[in-house]
């Protein structure tokens, strides 16, 4: 037998042992011959043909065989790094594969070292221990790569730190890494400390390292940085000599280091050690912040500041803590603005004339009691600013659909490609493409497709060994198949699938998408044919054009083919909901079985609309922790068979929530109420499918609860990237009119009171929408909002109440509101100064002002 034939014998055992010691005892032919056969056997195995338990336990000493029998540098660092083998633990491979790697030449064994640092990537473990094993050995420049670097601050360890070459290249630029915000960042604070109380790193260089650090990466900095600074505790020399840095981090750092450079500023400016004109920049910097924290800090600093005025010029620093308060007095936090303006009120005397303007301008924007304080202060007149309204854009729906495939080897080429993450769209496309060249040119679909099927891995169509995978990507495929083999396709499973978590998604809406793919399948296996699709989309968001429609029928009825199922749902499901009287007339002269469903659709013989309906069900779940879930009810009467599954909505999640607008595009409320039950589970987590509502939004059909709860479910989610989808949404009905603000109020107090929401995640969605226009709507819904959350006597406020009634000011203000509000007219009324009663006095007055002009 041949030295291959006896070492495959070790890694199908999955011997490593064996393997190592049977590679040692070859010789140069021998380790050749191997070499040769390693990589087709890693590449040339079959599709499915092993479980994969058993190919796993090859691939430990598949790695050794190839560290200790492949010659060049450049192929055992490609072999090391080889996407097969990049899983392997740590402390199961690095010691065995060092010691076949130094069995070679210093220089070789230098080489492979810079190859293997040079392709690194940041989560490669045991790869780097390799590495860096051998630049520690051989002595080599330690590299540049930040993968390898990054691994090095991962393993930091300043115990064992000294006397290591690695330290002596990188710590001088530790904060220069990349990769620093990849490792614990409080592990790494913890080492640079020890590391510099041991003498192994420099004061100053460290210092202007996480400076400059904390400066390069602006919004996106390293919290535990600062962590590291407070630590330090530098002196007021080691402050001044970083003042400018300090005043940069001030505009765009986050909140935590705008902070800690605040406080190196004020004890430099309380030691008579900040330049004026350092001064005014950073004031400057911090009254543009939205922090509250911050500002409240920036106008404490600013009136002590003006006590220590320099003799010099006796309005300079009053009117740089003057301009500042002008733009604080932008802020639109009622708190805020009394402090700004009665910090300008008691400046006035001392007031220069740069000062005096930059209040004067901006106080026109203040509340009237304000306003009237700082004009009275300044001279008088000031009037009250024209109100900005912004106007609301247009919603226009950025999705389209692919044109047809121009060619069977088109068609194959897409196929090929299709795999997850997938798009409704190409789905679409695909399954209407293979009817039309299955029908167009047979032959020439199936030569195009040889490669793709042949042979057949029954991995690629979701069978595997104890069970079946059906998702929209394997009954794509299987579809495909049964076009240009019916007997292979036939060899599947034909039963029930097992679902597993990469399935298409639950029942219902999903499973449409299936049972279509489905009776294509079947009738091709029969010898079918199915010259075109009559649910394939003509608009992106999901309809299918009248006209269009009549066309695909007549053609199915001059080829003698009778519809299919499923697939004449789905079509008149994507109708839009008017359909001009020339298309009602043409259908009624269809005379198929599909043509006259067709033309009683149109004629409005269908389904009502759906009607949905909500409770709010607190579970508790294993270990007594609580959760909630929301149970939908929708009603549509007179809905046929399979669309009458449809509207059973159940608590289930699903990896294909983007594809359920273009289900129903014309009752979105349906898809809607689907949609709640999964945003309600994923509000706190890191990932969610809110993104859906952007496009739900585009699609048409009257809106109540089930659009209410789900807008409501997205605009509490923890991301902001999801809020921003609710605020899209929300734009986007605001542009047609068609926000339904009063059951969105209701099902947010519903949410809020349960304590499912968070108020001030919702304030921050309305506060968007104002902005970009829709203030009218938004004064809708925080009207509804507000009989149901604010406290009776007695109780207490609940959190984000005040900041609601900011928003509601924010928006009656541009759209002019005038109201009577018993209810924030109570609040207004009581004693005291919270923020909360003089947010409630301010939009009352507002309001209140309105109506007298």
């Amino acid at each position: 037998m041949s030295a291959w034939d006896d070492l495959l014998k070790h890694i199908r055992a999955g011997d490593v042992l064996g393997t190592i010691r049977l590679v040692g005892e070859l010789d140069p032919a021998e380790r050749k011959a191997v070499a040769a056969e390693l990589p087709r056997y890693l590449t040339g195995r079959p599709r499915g043909a092993l479980d994969w338990g058993v190919w796993h336990r090859q691939l430990r000493p598949l790695l050794m065989a190839g560290a200790g029998c492949l010659s060049g540098a450049s192929a055992v660092s490609g072999w090391l790094l080889r996407r097969e083998f990049r899983g392997q633990v740590l402390d199961r491979v690095v010691d065995r594969v060092l010691g076949l790697l130094r069995r070679r030449p210093v220089e070789w064994q230098a080489d492979v070292a810079l190859r293997l640092a040079g392709r690194l990537r940041h989560d490669d473990l045991w790869p780097w221990a390799v590495a860096a094993a051998l630049v520690r050995e051989t002595g080599v420049q330690p590299p540049d790569g930040d993968a390898f670097m990054t691994g090095w601050l991962r393993r930091l360890d300043p115990a064992t730190a000294a006397g290591d070459p690695l330290l002596t290249a990188y710590g001088p630029r530790l904060f220069e890494i990349d990769g620093l915000g990849l490792v614990d960042g409080w592990r790494v604070v913890e080492s640079v400390v020890r590391l510099l109380d041991d003498g192994l790193l420099e004061r100053a260089a460290v210092i202007d390292g996480l400076v400059g650090r904390l400066l390069r990466d602006g919004p996106a900095a390293l919290i535990p940085l600062v962590g590291l600074h407070d630590r330090l505790d530098l002196d007021l020399d080691e402050a001044a000599e970083r003042a400018r840095d300090y005043a940069r981090l001030l505009p765009a750092g986050p909140v935590a280091v705008a902070d800690m450079a605040l406080a190196q500023l004020r004890r430099l400016e309380e030691a008579g050690r900040l330049e004026e004109e350092l001064f005014a920049e950073a004031l400057e910097a911090l009254a543009f912040r939205p922090e509250k924290k911050l500002l409240r800090s920036t106008i404490s600093w600013a009136g002590d500041a003006v006590l220590r005025e320099p003799a010099a010029d006796p309005f300079q620093r009053v009117d740089t803590v003057l301009r500042a308060m002008a733009m604080i007095f932008a802020q639109d936090t009622l708190a805020l603005q009394e402090r700004a303006a009665r910090l300008a009120v008691k400046l006035a005397p001392r007031a220069g004339a740069d000062g005096r303007e930059a209040v004067r301008d901006a106080a026109a924007g203040l509340p009237a009691d304000l306003r009237e304080k700082v004009s009275a202060a300044y001279g008088g007149g000031i009037a009250e600013a024209e109100v900005t309204v912004t106007p609301l854009s247009a919603a226009g729906d950025s999705r389209r659909i692919g044109p047809p495939f121009g060619s069977a080897e088109e068609l194959a080429h897409a196929v090929g490609a299709f795999t997850w993450p997938v798009d409704p769209s190409d789905f679409e496309r695909l399954l209407g493409g293979l009817a039309e060249w299955s029908h167009r040119d047979l032959e020439a679909l199936r030569t195009a497709l040889g490669s793709w099927w042949d042979p057949v891995d029954p991995h690629f169509f979701g069978v595997y060994d104890h069970e079946s995978h059906e998702s929209v990507v394997e009954a794509l495929r299987r579809a495909f198949l049964a076009v240009v083999s019916p007997r292979d396709s036939m060899r599947l499973p034909q039963d029930k699938l097992t679902r597993g978590r990469w399935s298409s998604g639950p029942a219902p809406l999903c499973e449409l998408y299936l049972r279509r793919v489905r009776e294509v399948t079947v009738r091709f296996q029969n010898g079918g044919r199915c010259p075109v699709l009559l649910a394939t989309p003509t608009s992106g968001a999901g309809h299918v054009d009248p006209g269009v429609l009549l066309d695909r029928v007549e053609r199915l009825e001059a080829a003698g083919v009778q519809a299919l199922a499923a697939d004449l749902a789905q079509a008149l499901l994507r109708l839009p909901r008017e359909v001009g009287a020339a298309d009602v007339a043409r259908a009624g002269r269809l005379t198929s079985a599909a043509g006259r469903a067709c033309a009683a659709w149109m004629r409005g013989e269908r389904p009502a609309d759906p009607e949905v309906t909500f409770i709010l069900r607190r579970r508790e779940s294993y270990g007594g922790y609580d959760w909630h879930e929301l149970i939908a009810t929708i009603a549509m009467p007179g809905a046929p068979e399979p669309i009458r599954d449809l509207v059973e909505a159940r608590p289930q999640h699903s990896s294909t929530v983007g594809w359920w607008p273009a289900v129903m595009p014309s009752h979105r409320e349906v898809v809607a109420a689907h949609l709640t039950s999964i945003l309600l589970s994923e509000m706190d987590s890191s990932s969610s499918q809110a993104h859906v509502l952007a496009s739900l939004a585009h699609g048409d059909g009257p809106l109540a609860d089930g659009m209410a709860y789900a807008l409501a479910c997205g605009m509490g989610h923890a991301r902001a990237a999801d809020r921003a989808a609710a605020t899209d949404a929300l734009l986007t009905l605001a542009a047609r009119g068609e926000v339904p603000a009063a059951e969105l109020a209701r099902a947010v107090t519903t949410l809020v009171t349960a304590d499912v929401v968070k108020l001030n995640r919702v304030v921050s969605v309305l506060d968007d929408v104002t902005q970009a226009g829709a203030h009218e709507a938004v004064w809708a819904v925080i009207a509804g909002l507000l009989p149901g959350l604010l406290p009776q006597d007695g109780e207490r406020p609940r959190a984000g109440l005040a900041d609601l009634l900011a928003a509601g000011a924010r928006a009656a203000r541009i759209a002019g509101v005038r109201a009577d509000l018993p209810e924030v007219g109570a609040i207004a009324a009581r004693k005291g100064s919270s923020r909360l009663i003089q947010e409630a006095r301010r939009l009352v007055q507002l309001v209140a002002y309105k109506s007298t002009l």
